[in-house]
């Protein structure tokens, strides 16, 4: 006679238990202080080592471990900015697993955290009216393919009214995405506050992907003038001129700006590059034996800007394509300021050109 045993299912939930690891402890990180300084954690029991760098440090700090696993650090106070961090665990860079403001970008993992000081900053949220940002798809010819962009419009827009804006197109950097300029730029943040402020003029923000991999590069001036400008043409109230449209971008966008712009300048009167990256074949091609009709040019100019911090990586580069521009006689406004090739910089450049567009 065979035995029946019956056993509890909660048995089995017990037993299975044993062999779990044990939950990590609830974590806060970033926990930013009054003072300005910052406490980072991580939780790991089996790294080896770990380390925070931020464009806040000169150098990686590192962390140290107590026994439930928690690696910290406290860091000195920080000036009020939009800062990108990382955490570097036995030499593996990873974002803030406990911090849901990421950096947008395919390449580096990088979280964000944001110091606010006693005065209000230009990219911070203010109590004034905001546009709206617009996730859009448009087909471009130029690539055989459906792609995305983003696009602002300032308070008060009506795509029905009779009032005409004018556009900026704004480009990212190398391996950032059409989001960066929002997440990290904070572009539509300071495009509000300085038309609020009466120092901007109410514009649309044409944010596109500008990547185009594995087409040549040089195809994303292609799919800019033939068909990005369609597409926003067709679809937002615009004015259709040279006297409304501006691009700018930042490193990898800001050659692509110089290439689209000054290529183009029936099509732009406005060209604003930061901190250009132009060791592409493209800028060779475009502006290794330029010859431009500088009266003509500089009549359709109307602004003519290239940025840059001393700090910047890019800085000298950035030197030589002034003075190539200076020497052909273009008109042209350097912006040289303290820093690197930094986001802090970048949102500087972008809240200084806002200023200045489309205002004559």
């Amino acid at each position: 006679m065979k035995r029946i045993i019956y056993l509890s299912p909660f048995l089995f939930i017990f037993h299975a238990g044993l062999g779990q690891p044990p939950r990590p402890p609830a974590i806060s990180s970033p926990d930013i202080h009054q003072d300005q300084s910052i406490t980072f954690r991580y939780y790991s029991r089996t790294a080896q080592r770990v380390s925070v760098s931020g464009e806040f440090l000169k150098a990686p700090v590192k962390m140290s471990r107590d026994t439930s696993g928690v690696w910290s650090v406290t860091v000195p106070p920080v000036q009020p900015d939009i800062y990108p961090y990382s955490f570097w665990v036995d030499s593996v860079q990873m974002a803030d697993p406990n911090n849901t403001y990421i950096f947008a970008n395919e390449r580096f993992k990088r979280s964000i955290v944001d110091i606010l000081g006693d005065q209000t900053l230009i990219h911070s949220l203010q109590n004034v009216p905001h546009g709206k940002i617009n996730y859009r798809y448009y087909k471009s010819a130029t690539l055989g393919t459906t792609r995305q962009l983003l696009v602002y419009t300032p308070p008060g827009y009506d795509p029905n009214g009779k009032t005409k804006y004018p556009v900026l197109y704004l480009i990212h950097g190398g391996s950032d995405t059409e989001e960066t300029w929002t997440k990290v730029g904070r572009a539509n943040l300071i495009a509000d506050n300085l038309i609020a402020q009466g120092k901007a003029k109410p514009m649309i923000i044409v944010m596109p992907y500008g990547n185009v991999r594995p087409n040549p590069m040089a195809d994303f001036t292609k799919d800019v003038v033939n068909d990005i400008i369609p597409f926003v043409e067709e679809n937002y109230s615009v004015i259709k001129e040279s006297k409304g449209r501006a691009v700018a971008g930042f490193s990898v966008g800001g050659g692509q700006t110089l290439n689209i712009g000054l290529t183009n300048p029936d099509k732009f009167a406005y060209v604003c590059s930061y901190a250009p990256y132009t060791a592409t074949e493209e800028f060779k091609s475009n502006f290794t034996n330029w010859s431009p009709d500088a009266k003509a040019m500089n009549k359709q100019l109307k602004l003519f800007t290239i940025s840059v911090g001393t700090e910047d990586f890019l800085y000298e580069s950035v030197k030589q394509n002034i003075a190539l521009f200076q020497d052909k006689k273009i008109k042209l406004e350097p912006f040289i300021v303290s820093g690197g090739h930094t986001w802090m910089n970048c949102k500087l450049f972008l809240a200084t050109s806002l200023q200045q567009l489309f205002k004559n």
